[in-house]
C-alpha cells in the first residue's frame, strides 16, 4: 500500500538553496516538494521540528564494517544501528578487513549474503584493487560497486595486499576505461620505512612504544606527500577519477590545490579525528588515539580545517575502523603494535559541528562535508545527501545548540573503545528518517531493518 503523504517542517531546514524555514513534503519514501514554511496541504499529517535543524541524512561513504570474516570486530547490524543514531542514512563498506575482501565478484557475492536483512540504513559497497586481480575489476563494476579502493603501503591484513606503481597504472587505465574511479589510501612505504631505521639508529630500539612521539615520527608526512604526486601524476597520464581517503598531511596541501586548479580528476576527504584532536594533546600509552596516517600537530590541524574551508579537501568521513579491546593493546599501550583505526561512526555529526560551529562554519558547509559531497563521490548524489524534490526521504533532526559528554554507553558500535570517551560535544541527533521512516528516535530503533542494499548509481 502507499504510504500516506506527511510533511516535516522547521524554521531550519538545509537545502541546496540555503537554510531557511520551510516545510519538506513526503510520499512513498521520496521528498515531493519543499515548500514554504506555512504552506502544508489540507489534512496532510504535520511533524514539527520547530527551532531544530532538518538536514540530509549523513552519507559515510569510508567505513569498515569487516563482515563476514571479522564480525567480531564490527558487523552490518552493529555499524547500521550506531550509523542511525548518529544520523547516517548511507554508508560506504570497504572492501578490506572482511574475508574473504571485496576484491573478486565471489567475495561481493559473500559480502552481500552477510548483509542480507541486517541494515538498519542504506549501504553501498566499495570493490578493491590488489596485486593480480585486474581482470576482476570489470566484473565487479558490473555487479554494482560504486568505485575501487587500494592501498600503496601495507593494509594491516594480509588477504588485501598493497599496490606498487606498475600494478596502479594499468588498474587506473582499467577504470578510465570502465568510467569508475579509485580510492586511495595514499602513503608509500619508503618514507616510512627509513623512519624506522632512522629511530632504530638513533635509540638502539624503535623509541619508546607508550610514547604518541615514537608512533608519529614512524609515520612521517613525507609518506603521504609521495603518495600524493604519485597518484597526480598518473591522474594526469591516465585521466581517471583518483580521490584521495583519510588525508592528513598538511605539507601535500599546495600540490592537491595546483593539481584542483589544473582541472584533474581528483577529489580528498580528511576525518574528524584529524579536525579535532592534536598530537601534542593525546597521552602516552593511549592507543585508541592510533590511526594511520596519524593525527598530526595542532599547526597542521589547522591547515586542514583551512583546506576545507576553501574546497581544496572535499568531505569529511569517519574512516570508522573498529577492532575488539585487546588488538588496541590498550593495557601495554604499545602504539606501534596497536591496531590502527578510530571507532567513531556513531559521533562524526557532533564531533564536526562542535569543531566546525567553533571557526565560524555554517549548517550549509556541514551539510555538504557529511551528506552530499560522500554522496556524490559514490555516485548516490542523484538520491541521496541533498533535500529536493525527487531525492530519497533520507532526513535527520538535530539540536545544534545541546551538548552532551561523549560515554561508551551510549555508543551502539560492537566495541565502544573511542578516542571522543569524555568528550564535551555540541549537537543531539533527535530523529533519523530513511525513505521517509523512522529508524532512529531518541534512543530507540525500528523494529525492522529497513536498510537496502544499494548498487552503483542508487
Amino acid at each position: 500500500m502507499p504510504s500516506p503523504d506527511f510533511v516535516i517542517r522547521s524554521r531550519r531546514v538545509v537545502t541546496p538553496e540555503g537554510c531557511r524555514p520551510a516545510a519538506v513534503r513526503v510520499r512513498d519514501g521520496m521528498i515531493v516538494a519543499v515548500t514554504a514554511f506555512d504552506e502544508v496541504p489540507r489534512g496532510c499529517a504535520l511533524r514539527e521540528a520547530g527551532e531544530s535543524v532538518l538536514m540530509p541524512g549523513l552519507v559515510d561513504s569510508h567505513v569498515h564494517v569487516n563482515e563476514p570474516g571479522r564480525t567480531d570486530w564490527e558487523g552490518f547490524e552493529t555499524a547500521t544501528r550506531a550509523a542511525a543514531a548518529g544520523g547516517v542514512t548511507t554508508i560506504v563498506d570497504m572492501p578490506l578487513n572482511s574475508i574473504p575482501p571485496t576484491t573478486t565478484l565471489g567475495g561481493l557475492r559473500a559480502k552481500l549474503a552477510a548483509a542480507g536483512g541486517k541494515c538498519h540504513v542504506d549501504v553501498a559497497f566499495w570493490g578493491g584493487v590488489v596485486p593480480g586481480n585486474l581482470p576482476e575489476l570489470p566484473a565487479l563494476f558490473e555487479a554494482g560497486v560504486v568505485g575501487f579502493k587500494c592501498f600503496l603501503i601495507h593494509s594491516g591484513v594480509e588477504e588485501f595486499p598493497h599496490v606498487t606503481e606498475d600494478e596502479l597504472r594499468p588498474a587506473l587505465q582499467e577504470l578510465a576505461r570502465l568510467g569508475s574511479l579509485l580510492i586511495v589510501h595514499a602513503e608509500v612505504p619508503g618514507p616510512v620505512e627509513r623512519a624506522l631505521a632512522e629511530g632504530a639508529a638513533a635509540t638502539g630500539g624503535a623509541g619508546d612504544p607508550r610514547r604518541y612521539e615514537s608512533f608519529l615520527r614512524s609515520r612521517p608526512r613525507a609518506a603521504e606527500d609521495e603518495a600524493v604526486r604519485l597518484l597526480i601524476r598518473l591522474c594526469r597520464e591516465t585521466g581517471a577519477r583518483v580521490h584521495v581517503v583519510h588525508h592528513s598531511s598538511s605539507d601535500s596541501l599546495a600540490a592537491l590545490r595546483e593539481a584542483r586548479a589544473e582541472g584533474l580528476p581528483l577529489t580528498v576527504e580528511t576525518c574528524p579525528h584529524y579536525l579535532s584532536f592534536a598530537a601534542e594533546e593525546i597521552p602516552d600509552g593511549a592507543t585508541e588515539f592510533k590511526c594511520c596516517p596519524p593525527i598530526r600537530e595542532r599547526e597542521n590541524r589547522e591547515k586542514l580545517w583551512a583546506a576545507l574551508g576553501d574546497g581544496v579537501i572535499d568531505m569529511v568521513v569517519s574512516d570508522h575502523s573498529p577492532c575488539p579491546p585487546d588488538l588496541k593493546r590498550r593495557e601495554e599501550g604499545d602504539f606501534l603494535k596497536a591496531w590502527g583505526g578510530i571507532s567513531s561512526l556513531q559521533l562524526r555529526l557532533p564531533v564536526m559541528w562542535t569543531e566546525a560551529s567553533a571557526r565560524g562554519h555554517s549548517l550549509e558547509h556541514l551539510t555538504r562535508w557529511l551528506s552530499r559531497e560522500p554522496a556524490r563521490l559514490a555516485g548516490l548524489d542523484k538520491k541521496k545527501g541533498s533535500i529536493a524534490e525527487g531525492f530519497d526521504a533520507d532526513l535527520i533532526i538535530w539540536n545544534a545548540e545541546e551538548t552532551f559528554r561523549v560515554e561508551s554507553s551510549m555508543l551502539r558500535h560492537r566495541h565502544r573503545l573511542t578516542p571522543y570517551e569524555g568528550r564535551n560535544l555540541r549537537g543531539v541527533v533527535e530523529a533519523t528518517y530513511l525513505r521517509g521512516e523512522v529508524i532512529y528516535e531518541r534512543g530507540n530503533f525500528s523494529e525492522e531493518p529497513k536498510g537496502m542494499l544499494l548498487k552503483r548509481g542508487g
